[in-house]
């Protein structure tokens, strides 16, 4: 069962709606008593970082969801802000992160020809061949939106990558903790697989 945690930040029933195409269980965790049968989590999140962080730990959820990463190993996601804040600390906010990966979230470098938010499909580059959560989706393309990205202290950690003015994190793993900066649940085809690969890890 995939719990897809509801703090108010992300379209959960989006998650929801993707795995039902798939045909895979999946449903909200809104209170200590949806954990239950849950055997990964994905962490959804928009708008700022401070936001989210703050949002987490107002919703009473994160110290069983800590419990279950840190200390049972339960694999969990992060989307877009929710993986960002799985980091120390970003440049867009004051609050500190959740210090699950040795990251630090940095604002995109603004070139003239290039808005930002960057908004909008690009593809991604394996660097780790043997991601399970990515099998064959090298060079796919997937929706983003955001202005700003982990930057990761150990590369190894990366497991794909995507350019846009730079070369920017598109998706990490550490362990059992997974992210990945684009939206899913908004990629179609490709989006479904990565939440068909993540649900059968």
């Amino acid at each position: 069962m995939i719990g897809i945690i509801d703090y108010g930040l992300g379209n959960v029933q989006s998650f929801i709606n993707s795995y039902r195409k798939l045909g895979i269980s999946a449903k909200p965790i809104k209170n200590k008593n949806d954990f239950e049968n849950v055997d990964r989590m994905i962490l959804p999140g928009v708008g700022s970082f401070d936001a989210a962080i703050q949002m987490l730990f107002a919703s009473e959820l994160i110290q069983k969801i800590e419990d279950l990463v840190q200390n049972e190993s339960m694999p969990i996601l992060g989307v877009c802000v929710g993986m960002q804040i799985m980091a120390r600390k970003s440049e867009e906010g004051e609050k500190n992160g959740l210090n699950w990966i040795d990251a630090d979230v940095k604002r995109i470098k603004k070139i003239d020809n290039l808005p930002l938010p960057h908004m909008g499909w690009n593809e991604i580059k394996l660097s780790n061949q043997d991601s399970i959560l990515l099998k064959s989706l090298n060079n796919s393309k997937f929706y983003f939106l955001h202005s700003y990205f982990l930057a990761m202290d150990n590369k190894d950690e990366q497991i794909a990558l995507t350019n846009y003015s730079t070369v920017l994190t598109a998706a990490i793993q550490k362990n059992n903790i997974f992210g990945c900066q684009f939206h899913p649940e908004k990629s179609h085809s490709a989006g479904l697989k990565v939440l068909g690969n993540f649900a059968n890890l």
